[in-house]
């Protein structure tokens, strides 16, 4: 053996040597310090063998899913010349192998990701396997390719190509891969290693001209300055459209590759090093880096809950709507059969007809071919009756958010299920513990909030009773999970965790509209701001009586804070009709377009009602005072639900708020917004707003940890 370390060996077979990543210490390969370590030592020991080519593989699954995102923090809070060199000479360790007086080749068996897919690219030739994926994940972290990435994937695949791949941070499929010439070729994965082995063979006999394509990867790009510059420009204004600004990682990306392209591999290096180490100092970094890290922990506490867990054969949802049928499709494509029951013939049309639209998406897509759709709109099964619910493991209730309506609808269904049945309410704000007083086995009872649209929305808010026991919370995390969502385990509260934090926001949104500012472009400020849409077109969305039902219900749960003073614009909209894009009109008109989607435009007579609320008439407020009058409510609510243990930690709020309501991913959450900014300056900016009552009132917790210095991410 010519090198044995914990992260990688290295074998003589003959004249070629095989480097084999296989982490003995883990499930996957990662580029962490110890593995960047090894290989260094390991690519010495090659320069000095008696070889004649070198294959890369690996002994995992996948062959290198990226760089340890957990060992960025302590190596980001160093000063910006530190991560320069940090990143400079982990990338003479690439260089390195790209650098062996041998030709080389990866065998990719599987996700071949960031650091990766970097590494594939330091050798000459790449061979990838018909289930593999690769790409450049790094600006989703806020980053752009520190290992040599923007500078070989640009010469590999062309500029305007590897713009593409790293903006868009995707997963690059076998064929796309080999069509733009980022592999050499695609097998079977039982041909992987052959193939690699095949390939180098080639080259060792001269059959490719390996030293002339590792000039291409090592000199400059071949473009002249014309081509150059109306590639980059072309890129650029792609790039701007779809980060809209607010994400520094693209266009830094577009940046660094444009002034590399006429470098050689150290000059274009040196490029990438100092735009590596800018972004690593950036918030948005930041905050990007910790939503990974956040994402990571729910997934691990939904891991945990799922020992308890028992296992859901069959699932039955009652109420065939437009959630009712979101959810029997969720459900019905992970592959667990649902019966959808209604009490008449028409409401279960409708809910059939919502599964199917949503496959017949994806079959137009090619996510799926015809025969998957024949299976998944199989596995729901419509009914009028509860004759098979005994059979049921798992009930989802999604019938008209009205508690009497649950509450005898639960009490109906209790009687049909079998003794060990879990029912779940889909209510978004009513009290679970009372609807639990309608079933007798209330143990087996508890809230699985979804939101709308069911197929697009990642977040379940899975809502434990006083009397929930964990088996049922567990049982109803792992079928969330298992439907691909994201779920959150909180404690019963009027308006849970989502709406009890967001509405704050609405109700800030409310009282600057009564002060006289233009709804409008509060929208632009808070969509600026990085929210996909602003207050008035969210409302619009959501549906004003909707959001007027959820208000209500806040109010009489917090009467000190969440009460109206006066009648509010939402109240007029509600009383005229105009209750958002379902009446064709609210704080906006809606048309549709020529693809049928509602289109908003202003409307005159919008303007006219909300100027009945208006007293002192209209005012201009600046995008500070609009942005901390929005925002201060929901940072201190989150605060609220944090210290009455609605949650166990400040990651549950974060990553709900960012699932369920957009919260800008940038900014990474409520909490990590309020450390971005300081709790001292919170506190101070609330302190400005508290003539406008309780909700801009910090509590004694968050004075004290401004006094203290403290962050609620440390």
């Amino acid at each position: 053996m010519l090198f044995d370390g914990t992260k990688l060996t290295v074998n003589v077979d003959g004249d070629i040597a095989v480097l084999k990543f296989d982490a003995r210490d883990g499930s996957v390969n990662k580029f962490d310090q110890d593995t960047v370590q090894q290989l260094g030592e390991a690519a010495q020991a090659l320069k000095d063998a008696s070889i004649k080519g070198l294959l890369v593989t690996s002994g995992k699954s996948v062959f290198i899913v990226g760089a340890d995102i957990t060992e960025f923090g302590a190596q980001f809070k160093k000063p910006t010349d530190e991560i320069v060199n940090w990143v400079a000479e982990a990338n003479k360790v690439f260089n390195a192998i790209e650098d062996l007086p041998v030709p080389t080749v990866t065998a990719i068996n599987g996700v071949a990701l960031g650091g990766g897919f970097e590494m594939c690219m330091s050798t000459d030739y790449r061979v990838m396997s018909s289930q593999a994926v690769v790409g450049l994940p790094e600006t989703k972290l806020g980053l752009i390719p520190g290992f040599g990435g923007t500078v070989r994937l640009a010469r590999l695949i062309g500029i305007d190509n590897a713009i593409e791949w790293i903006a868009a941070a995707g997963q690059q499929k076998p064929a796309k891969a080999l069509k733009m010439g980022a592999v050499q070729a695609v097998v079977e994965p039982d041909l992987l290693e052959q193939a690699g082995r095949d390939l180098l063979q080639k080259a060792i006999d001269g059959e490719f001209d390996w030293q002339a394509d590792r000039a291409i990867k090592t000199g400059p790009v071949k473009l002249n300055k014309m081509e150059l510059t109306m590639a980059i420009e072309s890129a650029r204004g792609m790039v701007m459209q779809q980060s809209k600004g607010q994400y520094p990682a693209p266009v830094e990306a577009v940046d660094c590759i444009a002034a590399g392209a006429h470098e050689d591999r150290a000059g274009a290096l040196k490029i990438e090093h100092a735009s590596f180490a800018k972004l690593a100092k950036t918030s948005e970094a930041d905050a990007l880096i910790g939503l990974f890290l956040n994402d990571q922990y729910i997934k691990k506490t939904s891991k945990g809950w799922s020992k308890q867990a028992r296992e859901v054969k069959t699932a039955a949802v009652l109420g065939a709507g437009i959630m009712g049928g979101g959810i029997a499709y969720q459900s019905a494509l992970r592959g667990v059969p649902i019966l959808m029951k209604d009490i008449n013939d028409e409401a279960i049309g409708q809910g059939m007809d919502e599964a199917a639209k949503h496959f017949e998406k994806r079959l137009s897509r090619g996510k799926m071919d015809a025969r998957a759709m024949a299976t998944g709109m199989g596995n729901i099964r419509p009914t009028l009756t509860y004759g098979d619910f005994a059979e049921v493991d798992v009930v989802v209730e999604a019938v008209t958010e009205n508690p009497k309506i649950k509450k005898s609808v639960l009490a109906e269904t209790e009687q049909a299920c079998g003794e060990h049945t879990i029912i779940a309410s889909n209510t978004s704000s009513i009290s679970i513990d009372e609807l639990a007083g309608a079933v007798q086995r209330p143990g087996n009872f508890l809230g699985m909030h979804f939101f709308n649209p069911v197929h697009a929305m990642p977040l379940v808010e899975v809502i434990r009773g006083d009397k929930t026991s964990e088996e049922a919370i567990a049982t109803i995390v792992a079928y969330a999970s298992r439907l691909g969502k994201t779920p959150i385990v909180v404690n019963n509260c009027p308006g849970f965790l989502v709406n009890r934090i967001l509405f704050p926001y609405f109700f800030g949104f409310q009282a600057l509209v009564s002060d006289g500012a233009d709804f409008a472009k509060i929208d632009k400020v808070m969509e600026k701001f990085g929210w996909p849409m602003g207050p008035a077109y969210l409302s619009d969305v959501v549906g004003m009586d909707t959001s007027h039902h959820v208000g209500e219900v806040l109010a009489e749960g917090y009467p000190d804070r969440m009460a109206p003073e006066g009648t509010s614009s939402l109240d007029l909209m509600v009383d005229a009709g105009r209750l958002g894009q379902k009446s064709g009109s609210g704080y906006y008109k809606y048309e549709k377009d020529r693809k049928g989607k509602p289109r908003k435009t202003a409307d005159e007579d919008a303007y006219a009602l909300v100027a009945k609320v208006q007293e002192n008439g209209q005012k201009d407020f600046d995008a500070e005072e609009i942005i901390d009058r929005m925002m201060l409510p929901m940072i201190i609510e989150s605060a609220r639900c944090l210290e009455q243990g609605i949650v166990d930690t400040p990651v549950e709020v974060d990553m709900g708020m960012i699932m369920g309501t957009g919260f800008p991913p940038f900014r990474g959450g409520p909490f990590k917004y309020a450390d971005s900014l300081g709790l001292a300056a919170v506190c101070e900016k609330a302190d400005r707003y508290q003539h406008l009552g309780k909700l801009y009132e910090p509590t004694e917790k968050m004075r004290a940890m401004a006094e203290a210095g403290e962050k609620y991410h440390g």
